[in-house]
């Protein structure tokens, strides 16, 4: 079973792209978890785990440190947005924030991303036996685990303003994870803005309809 988890153990190839099977299930379970939260649907969280727990292992294994970080982070949160949801399943209804706090919630991911940049920019000084080769473009890298933070924060408490967080941080993946050569992962994030834009749309019609 072991051997699955490896990037290098491939399921198939597109165009001559191989796909392993960590990349492959990460994939699937992501799109999955982004159309339920698109409908609303509380099935997001749990097949979110799944895509989360995937990321994880691939991104260990492409020096993306900061979106490995990411994933535990988005597994607590995870269990914060299913418990909310859930609980609050009566009342809990879609709302936007306010621009003071859209302005404060940009210097925050800007801040955290110099911040974020810097750590894992040298993580592969200060923790030598886990992290032998140096992180790459860091900065960036952080940038999408600042904003990602963020935003899942915002969609565990049914803001609008989280799919336009995602659209920003889609975008940066796209790119990202083109360089770094995850081609059927970076597909994926293209995908998904087209899934954002839609998701955006729902939430909207849904606002004016309460």
């Amino acid at each position: 079973m072991i051997e699955y988890l490896d990037i290098k153990n491939i399921a198939f190839q597109i165009l001559g792209y191989p796909i392993s099977y960590v990349e492959l299930i990460a994939t699937l379970f992501g799109l999955i978890s982004v159309y339920f939260a698109t409908k609303e649907n509380i099935l997001t969280w749990g097949t979110g785990i799944i895509n989360e727990i995937f990321l994880y292992i691939l991104f260990f294994q492409v020096q993306l440190y900061a979106d490995m970080f990411l994933q535990i982070y988005f597994f607590l949160v995870t269990l914060y947005g299913w418990y909310n949801w859930k609980s609050n399943s009566t009342n809990n209804k879609i709302e936007k924030i306010s621009f003071r706090n859209r302005i404060l919630l940009a210097l925050i991911i800007l801040l955290s991303t110099f911040v974020l940049g810097f750590i894992f920019s040298n993580i592969h000084l200060y923790l030598k036996s886990y992290f032998k080769i140096q992180a790459t473009y860091p900065f960036t890298d952080s940038f999408i685990m600042a904003s990602s933070i963020v935003a899942t924060i915002l969609l565990a408490k049914k803001k609008i303003e989280n799919w336009y967080m995602w659209i920003v941080n889609d975008m940066t993946c796209v790119l990202l994870y083109f360089k770094k050569g995850i081609y059927f992962l970076s597909i994926e994030y293209l995908i998904f803005l087209g899934i954002v834009f839609y998701g955006l749309y729902q939430w909207e019609k849904q606002i004016k309809n309460d």
